[in-house]
C-alpha cells in the first residue's frame, strides 16, 4: 500500500510545484509541502508499536515502512497585509490502516492589529509544545516525537477558531492563545473506533521567548460525545444489567460520554549555536475511570558538528488507576473484564533514546534512532496489541528520510 501511496502522491504534488517554480502561480500564491519516509523495527513480536494513538496497528520484529511515514502539501495564499489563508492536506497511516488523504488545516487567518489576530477553520492542536507541527518530521530532532507525550494524543486539528496575542515583556515576547472548537477525528479503541467527532475541544497557552529560551504553559480540554463503543460498550451494558446500585455505578463510572480530559504542560527549548535541549512535563486528568490519570515528562538534547547532530533523551511516564468497585465479587468474569479494561490502559515505562541526524542537504535530513524502553509487564496503553508474554522492555530502531520543499 505504502509503496503505491507515495509514487501517486509525489506525481499530484509534483505538478503545483513544477507550476510555482514557472511563476505560473497568482500573486500571492505559495506551495510548499513536507514529507517522511520513515522504517521502523523491534526486537520482540509480543507487542506493536505505533507512532501515535491514531493508528490501530504497529511494528514488530519485521520491518515495516508504515508508521512514520506521510507526506503532505500546503497551499498558503495571502490576500493583502491583514488577511491570508492556508489549507494542508497530509496522507498518513492512519486509523483505518490505510493512506486516505486527510485535510490536516484548512483556515484563514485575520490580523486585528499587528499584535492581535485571529484564525477559524480547521486549525492545529496546540495541546503541547512542538505538536501543531509533530508530522513535520523535519522540523524537530528526532525520529518522532516521545511516544510517552505524545503517542497519547490522537488529536491532530480542531474545527473552530483561536485569538493570539503578543505583546513585549522585559527582554522577551509573551505571546498568548485561546482556541475553542470541536474535534473532527476518530481513533481506534478497544478493536472499534471512538467517535471524537463534535467533542467540544477547548484551551490556552502563554509562551514566551527571551534570548536562546523559549517557555510554554499549556492547557486544554476535550469534553466527549460519545462512549466507547465495542467491547467497552458491551461491558458498560452488562453491569447496567446485573440489577444492583454498585453494578451501575460501576458501569457509569467507566463511561466515556459527557465526561472529560484535561491537559497540563510546562515545556522549555534551549537553543544556542550547536547545542539544542529541550524538555517537557506533561499531566493528564480524566473524570472517567477508563483512563487512568498521568503525569510524564522528557528531555531530548543534541549538539551540532557540521552536518551531524547527534542526541540522546530519556521520557518517562507513570499512570494510576481509579477504584472502581462493582460489588461483585473479585473472581467473578465480570468483575475481571471490569478490572482488565481499566489495566489495559496503564502506562509506567522510560524511553531511553540515542540518535543521530544527518543534514546532508538542502531541506533534507537522515536520522537514525534507537529507543530502549524499559517498562513494566503491565504498561499497555501504548501498545494496541500486546501478548501476555509481553514483560514490558523491548527495543525500538528506526531510520527516516526528512524533507519539505
Amino acid at each position: 500500500m505504502l509503496r503505491t501511496a507515495l509514487p501517486i502522491l509525489a506525481l499530484l504534488f509534483a505538478a503545483p510545484i513544477a507550476l510555482a517554480e514557472t511563476g505560473l502561480l497568482p500573486p500571492g500564491l505559495e506551495i510548499s509541502g513536507f514529507g517522511t519516509l520513515g522504517a521502523m523495527q523491534t526486537n520482540t513480536d509480543q507487542v506493536e508499536v505505533t507512532r501515535d494513538q491514531s493508528q490501530q496497528h504497529g511494528a514488530t520484529d519485521s520491518l515495516s515502512l508504515k508508521q512514520d511515514s506521510l507526506i503532505g502539501l500546503q497551499a498558503y495564499y495571502k490576500a493583502n497585509e491583514s488577511l491570508d489563508f492556508v489549507v494542508q492536506g497530509v496522507s498518513r497511516y492512519g486509523p483505518h490502516a490505510s493512506y486516505r488523504p486527510e485535510l490536516m488545516a484548512a483556515f484563514g487567518r485575520y490580523a486585528i492589529t499587528p499584535n492581535f489576530g485571529i484564525r477559524a477553520g480547521r486549525i492545529g492542536t496546540e495541546f503541547y509544545m512542538l505538536a501543531d507541527s509533530r508530522l513535520v518530521g523535519y522540523s524537530y530532532l528526532t525520529v518522532r516525537p516521545p511516544r510517552e507525550i505524545f503517542a497519547t494524543l490522537p488529536f491532530q486539528y480542531l474545527d473552530g477558531a483561536d485569538f493570539t496575542a503578543s505583546a513585549p515583556v522585559a527582554d522577551g515576547i509573551l505571546k498568548g492563545r485561546v482556541f475553542l472548537g470541536q474535534s473532527g477525528e476518530e481513533a481506534p479503541a478497544a478493536g472499534d473506533f471512538l467517535d471524537l467527532s463534535e467533542s467540544p475541544l477547548t484551551g490556552a497557552y502563554l509562551d514566551y521567548q527571551t534570548g536562546h529560551w523559549q517557555w510554554r504553559l499549556t492547557y486544554a480540554q476535550i469534553k466527549f460525545k460519545d462512549d466507547i463503543p465495542g467491547f467497552i460498550g458491551t461491558l458498560r451494558t452488562t453491569l447496567s444489567q446485573v440489577g444492583t446500585p454498585e453494578a451501575a455505578a460501576a458501569g457509569e463510572a467507566i463511561s466515556l460520554k459527557d465526561t472529560a480530559s484535561r491537559f497540563y504542560s510546562l515545556g522549555a527549548v534551549y537553543d544556542q549555536g550547536p547545542l539544542q535541549v529541550q524538555g517537557m512535563v506533561v499531566e493528564m486528568q480524566h473524570d472517567s475511570a477508563i483512563y487512568q490519570d498521568s503525569l510524564g515528562a522528557y528531555v531530548v538534547a543534541g549538539y551540532r558538528i557540521g552536518q551531524f547532530t547527534p542526541y540522546a533523551g530519556v521520557a518517562w511516564i507513570r499512570s494510576q488507576a481509579k477504584h472502581v468497585d462493582s460489588g461483585l465479587p473479585d473472581g467473578a468474569p465480570l468483575s475481571q473484564a471490569l478490572q482488565q479494561a481499566i489495566a489495559r490502559t496503564h502506562m509506567e515505562q522510560t524511553t531511553f533514546t540515542l540518535g543521530t541526524r544527518w543534514d546532508f542537504h538542502r531541506n533534507m535530513a537522515l536520522k537514525a534512532q534507537v529507543d530502549f524502553v524499559r517498562g513494566s509487564s503491565d504498561s499497555l496503553f501504548l501498545y494496541p496489541i500486546s501478548n501476555e508474554a509481553f514483560d514490558g522492555k523491548l527495543n525500538v530502531y528506526s531510520v527516516s528520510l526528512d524533507f519539505v520543499f
